[in-house]
Formats: structure tokens, sequence, C-alpha cells
């Protein structure tokens, strides 16, 4: 069975892919920048990006058309190598409290987690899906924020 709609694509989709996907992490990272949290711009920019470069991978070598489930396989290493990063953030926030917060740096750990799945999106054509993860993440962010 083909999967047509994850088939190689031009030097030019391939552009645009990976342009949403620095876009994505741009517009996460910039909001967790100008708060001043540990991951920011450049950490979601290259979250966003690696992960769209691990998904671009398998569908320009024709992987995808050929075993769909290495292609499974990629996402979940993805999302096994992601927790890692946001691992990072939140015992780097820990690491350094002195007072009775155990846990902090949960929602940046999200943000990273969300902002994979932003590239993964992006990755595969959905570039709609990406953006309009992005925007909902902002909100989440800023918007949400004001009411907790």
């Amino acid at each position: 069975m083909k999967i047509t709609a994850l088939a190689p694509v031009t030097e030019w989709e391939l552009i645009i892919r990976l342009g949403v996907a620095l876009l994505v992490g741009v517009i996460l990272g910039l909001e967790r920048e100008l708060k001043g949290k540990p991951a920011g711009l450049r950490t979601y920019m290259l979250v966003s990006f690696g992960t769209a470069i691990f998904m671009v991978t398998p569908i320009q070598l024709g992987v995808v058309q050929q075993d769909g489930e290495a292609f499974s396989r990629v996402i979940q290493g993805i999302i096994a190598g992601i927790g890692f990063v946001g691992g990072g953030t939140i015992l780097q926030r820990t690491r350094n409290r002195t007072d009775d917060e155990a846990v902090k740096g949960l929602t940046s750990a999200a943000t990273i987690w969300v902002t994979a799945a932003l590239g993964v999106a992006a990755a595969c054509g959905l570039w709609q899906l990406a953006l309009i993860g992005a925007g909902v993440s902002l909100f989440i962010l800023r918007v949400v924020r004001k009411v907790e």
C-alpha cells in the first residue's frame, strides 16, 4: 500500500515544510524568550526544525512509500527523545530551587513537546495544522495564563 500524501516532494515544497517548522518554533520560542523562561527562541526553533528534518528524511528517501511502519517508528523515536529535552528543562529548574516548590518548568517542557509535534505536522505537509497549532499554543501560553 502506497501512502501518496507522504511521497517525496520537490525542493521548494521541502523548503516550505522546513520553513513552516522554523516559523512555529519562532512563534513559541519568542513567547518563551520574552517571558524569560529557561528554554527560549533558539531551543524551540531547533526542536521544531530538528523534528522536521527527522521526519522529511524518510519521506524524501521513499521509506514511507515502502514501509509505513518505519515512519511510525521515527515518530515514536522523536516522542521518546523529546522527553529528555523536556525533562532536562524541568530538572534544571528544580535543581536551582531553594524554596518549597519542588517542580518548575512543566509548561516549558510541555511547550517543547508541542513544538516537536508541530514540527512533525509541518514536515508532513500539514502546514495549516502546524500554524493553527502554534496559534492555539500561543493562546494557551498567553491568555490561559491570565486565567490561572
